[in-house]
């Protein structure tokens, strides 16, 4: 079996060729190599459950677009079906078979889309000849974007909101912003920041809110399965920040919204 490019000599039905009544195994400890496992897990579970991010920016490498999207398919294609087979899945039944090809296209062309620059979305903005003042509120839409942590879905609403400053923007590039940083592994922390940050950049300024209400899967289906909590972030720039302007942003969230 490979793993990161390099042999395993492990066999996967769990034999490794020395025959020590299970005490050791390629020269270590049972007992050991369980301890250390067992502690590795525990961090690792703890860093995930603690649904922290590492930084602002989506953490990426130099050459994350050097391979193109059809390559990236093909790799994962691979990678997946690998992963189905480790979990004793039978890849000859009709349901399964296309699995790993199902899956690897879904990253790449929609729910990881967001990660490549090439398709984020090119706003145009207008003349605010109406000279609309007020703050432009543009509550509900839905978020849909996967935990870093556990690559589980995180499904919920974004309210966000804008104070013109001479410019204004097509109401639907608004969602289409939200649904760019959705796109990708996210911590909801990071995502609120990102759709804020690049609404201030949008629309040139600092006068922008953003709200996002969510549920975590990884909470919500594993770990404390918790199915009723909700995870709330905001993000205030200028005007927002005064007390007055943010309650007026929060009435109109709390209002219940038009059905058609």
């Amino acid at each position: 079996m490979k793993l990161n490019g390099t042999s395993s000599s492990t066999p996967l039905n769990g034999s490794n060729g020395n025959h020590n009544n299970g005490v050791r195994t390629n020269g270590h400890s049972l007992n050991g190599h369980h301890s250390a496992t067992a502690d590795r897990d525990e961090l690792v579970d703890e860093l995930g459950d603690a649904h922290s991010a590492s930084s602002i920016d989506t953490p990426m490498r130099p050459d994350a677009f050097d391979l193109d999207d059809d390559l990236k398919i093909d790799l994962i294609e691979e990678h997946f079906r690998e992963i189905m087979n480790i979990l004793g899945l039978d890849l000859t039944d009709d349901s399964l078979k296309g699995s790993p090809r199902r899956v690897a296209k879904m990253y790449v062309k929609e729910i990881f889309r967001g990660l490549n620059p090439a398709n984020k979305p090119t706003p145009t903005l207008f003349d605010n000849k109406f000279r609309y003042n007020e703050m432009l509120v543009e509550k509900d839409i839905i978020v849909q974007t996967y935990c870093e942590h556990h690559f589980v879905p995180i499904i919920g609403k974004a309210h966000v909101a804008y104070i013109s400053s001479g410019k204004v923007i097509g109401l639907s590039k608004l969602n289409r912003i939200v649904e760019y940083f959705s796109k990708r592994p996210q911590v909801q922390e990071r995502l609120t920041v990102q759709i804020a940050d690049e609404l201030k950049k949008v629309l040139e300024t600092e006068d922008v809110a953003v709200m996002i209400d969510a549920k975590h899967l990884c909470v919500s289906t594993r770990g404390v399965h918790d199915v009723n909590s909700s995870t709330i972030t905001a993000a205030y720039g200028g005007k927002f920040e005064e007390e007055a302007t943010r309650q007026e942003f929060l009435r109109y969230v709390a209002q219940p919204s038009v059905t058609i």
